[in-house]
């Protein structure tokens, strides 16, 4: 039970952690195009990143995939000024039709997370033969602090939305701006070339 809690927390921290502010920034620009009704729709988004990112942690974890640590940081910030960027292009619309291709975002870019988190996540767990369960229950930690996290998107949405009086499409344009902004100065920072 203590090795299950201890991953848990692990997880939990690892998206609340706010000096590790990428993960909460992705799921910012993921989410802002929803609302609080739709809540089923970003259940499903942030599982898919969850799915990524412990598929790719898997993968490092028992050593089948190894990848250039500064090409993975630079990534992560890239993953999210695109998905804003995508939320500025198709703001006038917000979340119509926009479905599968947030899942696919969600799927593919938990990947790259994942591979941010990879050499980390090896070390924390050691020369440990059992590393499924461990991973399980990281993941389980990363889901809940997601979850967590999304709600308070939607609440923010919501508040902004409804005793705020904007408009949803200038809600995300800000939103997903702002965060692009952040996002792109964390790329010049972390140049690989």
């Amino acid at each position: 039970m203590n090795d299950f809690i201890f991953y848990l927390k692990m997880g939990l921290f690892h998206v609340l952690d706010i000096s590790a502010y990428d993960h909460i920034l992705f799921l910012i620009v993921l989410a802002i195009v929803y609302q609080f009704k739709q809540w089923k729709k970003v259940l499903w988004l942030i599982t898919l990143f969850t799915v990524g990112h412990s598929i790719t942690l898997a993968l490092s974890a028992y050593g089948i995939v190894k990848i250039n640590g500064d090409l993975v940081e630079f990534l992560i910030p890239l993953s999210i000024f695109i998905t804003g960027l995508l939320n500025v292009l198709t703001a006038k619309k917000a979340s119509v039709g926009k479905e599968n291709q947030n899942l696919f975002f969600a799927l593919f870019f938990g990947l790259i997370h994942g591979l941010g988190f990879s050499n980390y996540f090896k070390i924390m767990i050691g020369k440990t033969s059992d590393k499924l369960m461990p991973l399980l229950e990281f993941a389980i930690g990363v889901e809940i602090a997601q979850i967590i996290i999304v709600l308070g998107i939607l609440l923010a949405g919501k508040i902004a939305l409804t005793f705020l009086n904007l408009h949803r499409r200038d809600w995300i344009l800000v939103v997903s701006s702002v965060v692009m902004g952040i996002a792109f100065e964390m790329m010049m920072n972390r140049i690989f070339w």
